[in-house]
């Protein structure tokens, strides 16, 4: 297959530069680009779509800017939020000063889970012991549980085959105290409820973003649609770099020479050479691209299986809620967000139900979640019984991520795979977070030192202002090798 795929002149005065295809313009394959780049490679991004983003975009719908669904990241999210300086994309995303999540739950004033400056855990003490939602007793033992999982080893493969619900039964905590704080967390973080999620998975989550660290969990979200960061200005920063963006190229083979290079093959287009391939996909398409030998046993992507996310999208003649986000208990909503700024609309509120772990909502008619939804935002939002909905539609992530359920961290491969040169990038590869930004762009960095050991050589003139963050310094400070 490989006959007849010219490498062409290699830039640099003959000199070799490797030659990097990235396939899959998501965060992870944006990530592995750009330290691909800053390391002196040649690298070429494919992406079947019109745009970058992944699994995280925006598009418009009747005059609205909409995001796919609503992402957020917190203050640990370390490797994105680099990512977000290195795009120049900083004033498009807000983070809080200090963690204020406003619980809602119907006929209840807003409780609220906030962080004291307490050294960990105790800032965690004051918002428990004041938390309406559960009972003293409730309280007290949701404490003695959270000491206990900071105890348990996310690494430990026992922890990861057992099921969070169990766990959590076995430490006799209640329906109230799992609907209230466990499946808070977990419910978004995972997307999976207690019950379905890995004990591993689920502590790595309390203990980074909640346990271990006063500051970790305070939440950040996008103020532009996601499409500004994750695709113009990514596009911007890529080209900058000297990546060389190439959109709807969808790849169909990845195949191996007998040089140790690739044929990365491209519907409708030339086949390119590459001696190096990230491949930065979905796990059900990874396994279908990857070549005969990339993997010792292919057919355990599948396992992964799949979790969808539905969103129900809400425009009121007049605003219903004077938050910005909001939990929710007791009540069928979940996440619920003002979109209205971002969006672009000029009057009223458009708010976002975010549902995670939405197997029941995926088969619902949009009729049917209009008569199961708006009430509920009203039960939570009094002021939405008088407004009017003058526009109601509804997003549906399918696949949105790989089901952290027992047993799936064996599951997930790390970025080498058999063939040298040949890695793998997404947040469904091995990078110990669960299905994230974070995690995708965690596994971009790890796909990029992958794609890049061996020789590497730097060009001997910048081609861009960012040319001082050079190869190894700005693939090792994402994260730790």
């Amino acid at each position: 297959m490989g006959e007849g795929v010219a490498r062409g002149p290699q830039p640099g005065g003959g000199e070799d530069v490797k030659r990097v295809a990235v396939v899959g313009g998501g965060l992870a394959g944006i990530a592995a680009a750009l330290d691909c780049a800053d390391a002196g490679a040649e690298v070429t991004l494919l992406e079947s779509r019109f745009r970058l983003g992944g699994a995280a975009y925006s598009f418009s719908r009747d005059g609205l800017r909409v995001d796919n669904g609503q992402h957020v990241f917190l203050r640990c999210c370390t490797a994105y939020r680099e990512l977000l300086t290195r795009l120049g994309a900083l004033d498009h995303v807000t983070l809080q000063p200090r963690l204020a999540i406003p619980v809602l739950a119907p006929g209840r004033r807003p409780a609220w889970l906030r962080r004291g400056s307490l050294s960990p855990p105790l800032h965690l003490a004051p918002t428990l012991a004041g938390y309406r939602l559960l009972s003293v007793r409730e309280r007290v033992s949701v404490a003695r549980t959270m000491r206990a999982l900071d105890a348990i080893d996310p690494d430990d493969a026992t922890n990861d085959r057992r099921s969070f619900g169990d766990w959590l039964a076995k430490h006799r905590q209640g329906p109230a105290a799992i609907e209230a704080i466990w499946g808070l967390i977990i419910r978004p973080t995972l997307n999976l409820v207690p019950a379905d999620a890995s004990l591993a998975q689920a502590a790595q989550v309390f203990q980074t973003g909640l346990l271990r660290d006063t500051a970790a969990g305070d939440i950040g979200y996008a103020r532009a649609p996601l499409s500004q960061i994750h695709d113009v200005a990514a596009r911007r920063t890529l080209a900058a770099a000297g990546v060389e963006v190439r959109l709807r190229a969808g790849v169909t083979t990845i195949a191996a020479e007998d040089d140790g290079g690739f044929a990365v093959e491209i519907s409708c287009a030339p086949t390119l050479a590459a001696d190096a391939v990230v491949v930065a996909v979905p796990h059900d398409r990874a396994a279908r691209l990857l070549p005969s030998g990339a993997l010792r046993d292919p057919g355990r992507l599948a396992e992964l299986g799949r979790s969808p996310i539905v969103n129900l999208h809400v425009v009121y003649d007049r605003r219903v809620l004077e938050l910005p986000f909001a939990a929710a208990v007791r009540t069928p909503v979940q996440w619920l967000f003002d979109r209205t700024s971002s969006a672009g609309a000029d009057s009223g509120q458009y708010l976002v139900v975010s549902l995670s772990a939405a197997d029941a909502e995926l088969g619902m008619t949009v009729d049917e979640l209009r008569d199961r939804y708006l009430p509920a935002i009203a039960a939570l939002a009094p002021a939405a019984r008088e407004a009017r909905v003058e526009n109601l539609f509804v997003t549906r992530e399918h696949s949105a991520t790989f089901r952290a359920a027992p047993g799936a961290r064996a599951l997930r491969p790390g970025p080498r795979t058999e063939l040298p040169g040949l890695v793998l990038a997404g947040s469904w590869t091995d990078t110990g977070w669960p299905a994230t930004m974070e995690g995708a762009v965690r596994s971009g960095h790890a796909a990029a030192r992958e794609a890049l050991a061996g020789e590497m050589r730097m060009p001997r003139t910048p081609s861009a202002p960012d040319a001082k963050r050079t190869s190894r310094r700005a693939i090792e400070r994402a994260v730790p090798a």
